[in-house]
């Protein structure tokens, strides 16, 4: 760890040599410069991305150990080749990959875009290659998760009739935190080492949000990155710090700045629907439901 009183950066990663990593969405965004500062520290990265060709083309500039697989998180048979092709120990899992705010979309499975890449998709990926992981699961969050209604809409997930891109993104992100809760909280009943952590990286500029279904939304999120944003490299931190520090499983980083909007990574708090056992263990049950993945290691949880 870092001195106390000195911020985090990524100078302070430990040595990752041996140790190998798989980060969703990984060719571009926050998703690329975590690769990236993993592979340069000595960790064996790979690209899980929806195109191999751009993955290969980010892969090429950084300068470590890395390979490419495809994953499309908005294809449940995409996410079970992934999985049924790996065959060996996974250090660390960065679920990173997300779509924001998008126009009114389905998945391939026809779940609502948002709420099937963001969350169905990494949960049906996470419980797939979770006999392989060695050390720790890191699910990018978003500080959004207090917006929109601010539940999970349980017997609604797909918004069908009340659809719009905030309310989706929010229960999106919502989700996250929720599987991350549930997730530690099997784990620790099924005796595993293994830690589940969230992550999110305040106001990163990225092309994520170029995506938005709105075009003012789009404008509005130009001149944010321009005026208020952090770079993607300082908004990649708060994942980086949760996939290599010593914290509690269940743990929240963010950064350390006012609204944590930016700054240097930290544990910060998330709202009472993200802290809700209950909700945790009932969107479990209805992802297990919609996904067709169950629970992996052989002990069922309460």
């Amino acid at each position: 760890m870092a001195e106390k009183n000195r911020k985090w950066n990524v100078s302070d990663l430990p040595a990752l040599t041996g140790r190998t990593a798989v980060v969703t969405g990984a060719n571009s965004g926050l998703g690329f410069t975590a690769a990236d500062a993993l592979a340069r520290a000595g960790a064996h990265v790979v690209f899980a991305v929806r195109d191999p060709e751009r993955g290969r083309a980010a892969a090429a500039r950084v300068n470590g150990s890395t390979e490419v697989r495809r994953l499309d998180l908005a294809d449940l048979s995409s996410v079970r080749e992934f999985a049924a092709g790996w065959d060996r120990p996974l250090d660390l899992l960065i679920n990173n990959a997300g779509v924001m705010m998008l126009p009114e979309l389905r998945t391939k499975d026809g779940f609502e875009m948002q709420f099937g890449t963001n969350h169905l998709g990494h949960f049906a990926l996470t419980n797939l290659l979770l006999p392989y992981v060695t050390d720790r699961v890191v699910t990018v969050s978003s500080g959004l998760h207090r917006s929109g209604d601010g539940v999970i809409h349980f017997d609604n997930p797909n918004l069908e009739g009340s659809y719009t891109p905030n309310r989706a993104y929010a229960q999106s992100k919502l989700a996250n935190l929720l599987f991350v809760l549930e997730l530690q909280r099997r784990l620790t009943e099924a005796g595993s080492r293994v830690r589940a952590l969230a992550a999110h990286p305040g106001y990163a500029a990225t092309n994520l949000q170029s995506h938005t279904a709105s075009r003012l939304a789009r404008l509005g999120m130009r001149l944010g990155n321009r005026l208020v944003a952090q770079d993607d490299r300082a908004g990649t931190l708060p994942t980086l710090f949760a996939a290599t520090q010593d914290l509690p499983g269940a743990s929240y980083v963010g950064p350390d700045g006012l609204g944590e909007m930016r700054g240097a990574p930290t544990l910060v708090g998330r709202s009472a629907a993200a802290s809700d056992p209950a909700a945790a263990r009932r969107l479990w049950t209805l992802s297990e439901e919609m996904t067709r993945v169950r629970w992996p290691l052989g002990v069922e949880a309460a």
